[in-house]
């Protein structure tokens, strides 16, 4: 066995694993090793923001998770995209940047996360970012991450945004600022039309430092722990050979909510009689760890249109020599698209304080990024419920580090997610229904004209609606019975050991997680640097 050693020890080089490699290894006195699972971000796909349809699905870069068949999808199984390369899904996702709202983080310190409320995680966002309108009240500009407005623009998109104001949602140019509630256009993590990875904003400044060491296809097998004090990390390299990394300061896992908790369990930190009946001894019995599983799912409406949209410009090989010339030219143009352009944050019901829910509004339709567009002239209007009621979980398949774990998500377990969701499809409907974008559309693919009633709504759902790509909570932060760390980000009854990634977050923000990701491995990394 070869044996490194480290102050800190870094699993997982993904949105927050990156920001905290960066952050520790700028102090020359501080040695820093970072493990990633995945290979290089060299895949140039990575680096075209409209790449995510040739990085997702595939295992290069992709983990290709597979739920379990999940009763509230009529037992359907759908896949769960991870990015298992330098910069984690910040390298395959669909580049949207959002925050989410205020009031998310300030129930976090309600929880009794102390430190975790809106005035405290702002100057965190504002750190990471450089935010091409310049810095004001809500956006930085002297950071790394770098957010930009979209480099192309389509009219079914505009017209999409005109019809939603026409419905009386007001326009807003800016969802990180005042308020997130209206409609308007997504900011992109992209820099001169080129995908702003976590990797790319974070590790490429960092990685000649000599004392930061980036080792990759090291696939952890398990934490070494002495006493219940975690003291290094056994991985093992492409080759198969297991290495062991000592920690002479502290150990900090940032694989991702279905990583971590995987990663905890075949440690024997978890729930005492799932381990055993794994045949895991056990080392600390937190029961918590893989509950809590959150996800945002959406209802992808189609609408086939009279003009053509972007389905046409894919399908025709003339017009795909143009996008290319357009994008070498000047990196711009489809290729430099992020996932959706337009996009509104809006409330299904008057009562509520904020947006419950949020659309994603793309000039395409496709039955799944990878497969391709559909062979007509179509768009896709996505809708999300922001903040579902629903938990799911993560199970050990096997104490094989190497078989994916089980994945239940639980969507839809609710009467408030299913209700929120189908009032989400009728307010789709509704802004469908109103000019300009009216005159634009030639009929209603999906639901299609059958769905007439809210259970017809539902079981459409129910039929097709799939994952965001948002799924959080598995090692949740808090003090209850459920918590698995503390708002120190220290696992509970367990020294030397801190998780930072989205499996930390009691409860889902409303919106994207990239950007609350990057924001966690900042916190942590204001954690370490004053010894708290």
């Amino acid at each position: 066995m070869n044996e490194l050693t480290a102050d800190y020890i870094i699993i997982g080089a993904g949105s927050s694993g990156c920001v905290i490699a960066n952050r520790l290894s700028a102090n020359p006195n501080t040695s820093v090793i970072l493990l990633e699972a995945g290979g290089r971000d060299w895949n140039p796909w990575i680096h075209i923001p409209v790449g995510y349809f040739k990085t997702m699905h595939n295992p290069a870069t992709d983990w290709c998770y597979t739920t379990e068949p999940d009763p509230g999808l009529n037992n359907r199984k759908l896949a769960w995209p991870r990015g298992k390369v330098l910069g984690g899904s910040s390298s395959i996702n669909g580049l949207l940047y959002v925050r989410g709202q205020p009031q998310d983080y300030d129930h976090w310190r309600q929880l009794g996360n102390t430190g975790w409320g809106w005035d405290d995680v702002k100057p965190l966002f504002l750190r990471s970012e450089r935010q091409e309108r310049g810095a004001n009240d809500y956006h930085g500009a002297d950071g790394t991450l770098s957010v930009s407005d979209p480099k192309l623009s389509r009219a079914i998109c505009d017209a999409w945004v005109q019809a939603a104001q026409t419905a009386g949602y007001p326009f807003n140019a800016d969802f990180n600022g005042a308020s997130q509630e209206g409609v308007g256009y997504f900011q992109l993590t992209t820099q001169n039309g080129r995908r702003c990875s976590a990797a790319t904003a974070f590790l490429k400044p960092a990685r000649h430092r000599p004392n930061l060491r980036i080792i990759t296809r090291a696939q952890v097998q398990r934490l070494a722990i002495e006493n219940r004090r975690v003291t290094g990390v056994h991985y093992r390299d492409a080759s198969g050979t297991e290495h062991l990394i000592k920690a002479n300061r502290e150990v900090i896992l940032s694989a991702g909510a279905i990583g971590s908790p995987q990663i905890l369990m075949l440690s024997g930190i978890g729930e005492a009689a799932h381990l055993r009946g794994q045949g895991i001894e056990v080392v600390a019995d937190l029961p918590g760890v893989g509950r809590n599983l959150q996800d945002h799912l959406q209802a992808r409406l189609v609408f086939t249109c009279h003009e053509p949209t972007l389905n046409n410009e894919a399908r025709n090989p003339l017009h795909k020599l143009a996008m290319a010339a357009q994008y070498a030219w000047n990196r711009s143009g489809p290729m430099a698209m992020a996932a959706s352009l337009a996009t509104g944050f809006l409330r299904t019901a008057p009562h509520l304080e904020t947006p419950d829910i949020q659309f994603r509004i793309q000039p395409w339709s496709a039955d799944s990024p990878g497969e391709g567009v559909h062979p007509f002239s179509a768009f896709t209007m996505s809708v999300c419920q922001l903040r579902p009621e629903s938990r799911g979980e993560i199970r050990l398949k096997s104490p094989n580090p190497m078989d994916h774990p089980l994945i239940q998500p639980n969507y839809l377990a609710t009467r408030t997610d299913q209700q929120t969701l189908v009032e989400g499809i009728k307010i789709a409907r509704h802004i469908a229904g109103l000019n300009p974008l009216r005159s634009k559309i030639s009929g209603e693919l999906r639901p299609g004209p059958n769905a007439t009633d809210d259970a017809a709504l539902l079981d459409w759902a129910r039929n097709t609606a799939t994952t965001i790509y948002h799924p959080v909570g598995t090692c949740k932060m808090g003090d209850d019975s459920q918590a698995v760390v503390n708002h120190r980000l220290q696992v509970h009854g367990i020294e030397n050991l801190r998780i930072a990634d989205c499996s930390i977050m009691p409860s889902i923000i409303s919106g994207n997680t990239n950007a609350p990701a990057i924001m966690i491995g900042e916190k942590l990394s204001d954690l370490l640097r004053a010894g708290i």
